[in-house]
């Protein structure tokens, strides 16, 4: 594989494949932000090694924190600093990660007297900050816009944060509220907090409250609330010092999808054990478009078990893994529709848009609205019109996703019909995804 693009090789697969995926990016950045909040020595286990974790631990050890990353063991032992920073002055790049843009902001903030400057890349710069950033702005920490104002790049000048109540626009990014979330109980006085505005991707705040509440002992969190939530002031200390972090629900979206496209059996091992992850309801629709999946003692196991089809389906909720369903709908026998996705608009791409562009060039007839992208199969179109390359927009799920449909032998030889430009961008979160497929692929 070269860095500027990869073509797929396609097979067919009449073995039960079994793989494990790597730790989930959301939860190991919300641990990282976590363990440094506690008040003692946490042991992070199954952290995924890849380029956003990377940049978060990068931020952490320039900000003072004291922690030791073994990527061998995929473990990370931080010395818990109860949220206040040894580091008061320091230059931050968040690259393209959404989650340390919004959580590390939101944990500068608590610092007093720091003066901190933060940047991100050209996409991180169009990226939704202004929820975040208004409400912090609103209870004392100083911005100054260097740029575009509610943007990337900006310096801040912190003085911890005041208790008047927050009211928060989340409507955007689901991180905008997690990130005030993390480090609520920590701010001085009683912290209530109002959503003015409905929240995308749901599951993920629930996720954060639980992971808060197991890095909390003396304070029950109500895991359910939506629109309001209240926290004394607290501190946080992690019973027993080790937390194992979940395999990535996302990742394994695209390996639970595969025999759609090769046909077979695939396992993502220790998948029956996710809890946090709203990710993992990816699961419930492609069973309803025609893969039968079930939890065994080893993980969860995918099958074709009919002729696939489409349906209509709402994917606000696990965002993340509309691509995986939306790039393979060539090979379905009825249209897709996708709604709940307008969000998506302003992640790392258009991913709406940069999709249906990229199915069209597939001879694929799409309609798209502001929230909805609807597919109407072809297959045909691939025959006529193939190869293809894919353009995947620096963004890492655009590869992994279209690198699955790419592996249909649609020619019935083995032979590549489909490339993908600029692979190496699935390293922001599934680094060896490309090692894996490959494994796969030499399995039958």
């Amino acid at each position: 594989m070269s860095d500027d693009f990869i073509e797929i090789t396609p097979f067919s697969n009449d073995t039960n494949y079994q793989l494990e995926v790597p730790g989930s990016k959301s939860i190991s950045n919300r641990a990282l932000i976590l363990a440094v909040l506690c008040n003692n020595e946490v042991e992070l286990q199954g952290v995924l090694d890849s380029q956003d974790v990377n940049i978060m631990l990068t931020a952490l050890i320039k900000l003072g924190v004291n922690l030791k990353h073994d990527r061998e063991k995929n473990m990370v032992k931080i010395r818990g600093c109860g949220g206040i920073l040894p580091v008061k002055k320091a230059k931050i790049n968040v690259g393209n990660a959404g989650t340390v843009a919004r959580f590390l902001t939101a944990l500068l903030s608590l610092q007093e007297g720091g003066e901190y400057s933060l940047d991100g890349c050209e996409a991180m710069r169009k990226r939704p900050m202004q929820g975040l950033l208004k409400a912090l702005e609103f209870h004392g920490t100083e911005f100054h816009f260097k740029m575009e104002k509610n943007c990337f790049p900006f310096c801040m000048k912190t003085s911890s944060l005041n208790d008047v109540p927050w009211e928060i626009d989340a409507s955007e990014s689901s991180q905008i509220l997690s990130a005030i979330l993390l480090i609520a109980p920590l701010i001085n006085g009683v912290t209530e907090i109002s959503l003015i505005s409905y929240t995308v991707s749901k599951p993920f705040v629930r996720m954060t409250l639980e992971m808060m509440q197991e890095f909390m002992t003396d304070v029950a969190i109500d895991c359910s609330q939506e629109a309001h939530f209240k926290f004394p002031p607290n501190s946080y200390f992690l019973v027993g010092n080790l937390y194992k972090i979940e395999p990535d629900a996302t990742a394994a979206s695209y390996f639970l999808s595969a025999p759609l496209s090769v046909g077979g059996q695939v396992t993502v091992k220790n998948l029956n054990h996710c809890k946090l992850q709203g990710d993992i309801d990816y699961c419930d629709i492609i069973r309803k478009c025609g893969i039968s999946i079930r939890s065994t003692g080893f993980g969860i196991q995918s099958l074709i078990t009919s002729q696939p089809i489409g349906g209509n389906f709402d994917f606000n909720d696990i965002s993340d893994t509309f691509l995986t369903l939306a790039a393979l709908s060539p090979l379905l026998q009825t249209p897709l529709k996708i709604s709940g996705i307008a969000h998506t608009r302003k992640q790392e791409t258009d991913r709406l848009g940069a999709m249906a562009f990229e199915l069209r060039k597939l001879g694929q007839h799409v309609e798209e609205t502001l929230d909805t992208i609807s597919i109407t199969p072809n297959l045909n179109k691939l025959y006529e019109l193939a190869p293809f390359s894919i353009e995947t927009y620096g963004d890492h799920r655009f590869s992994m996703s279209f690198a699955i449909l790419g592996s249909h032998d649609l020619f019935k030889n083995n032979k590549s019909w489909l490339r993908i430009l600029n692979p190496k961008c699935c390293a922001k979160t599934f680094p060896h995804f490309f090692d894996l497929l490959e494994n796969f692929r030499k399995s039958f």
